[in-house]
């Protein structure tokens, strides 16, 4: 699957989860899990990601808690910084999936 950018809006509620970069960043990966769920995947079939913050400052949290996310080898990704998200969100995250 290719899936457009994910960004921290609670399916729910459909808010966007802007306490903090990290709780941003936790709900974008709870979105993916639904997603690779939906399609009969796991993290593990992520072959690519694209990373869009909009505060290049906040690389080192994404970094970390991505690290946390995913299991070695990590898949593939490119980090850019933009000037402005949909909703005025901090981060964006982009997505390839294959078995």
């Amino acid at each position: 699957i290719i899936a457009s950018g994910q960004i921290g809006i609670n399916p729910k509620t459909g808010i966007l989860i802007s306490h903090s970069i990290k709780s941003e960043l936790n709900q974008i990966f709870e979105n993916i899990d639904a997603l690779l769920f939906a399609s009969k995947l796991k993290r593990e079939n992520i072959l690519k990601c694209s990373i869009f913050l909009k505060n290049m400052d906040d690389f080192n949290v994404v970094n970390e808690i991505y690290s946390q996310f995913f299991e070695k080898p990590y898949p593939s990704r490119e980090t850019v910084e933009v000037s402005r998200l949909p909703k005025d969100a901090n981060i964006e995250i982009s997505f390839i999936a294959g078995k």
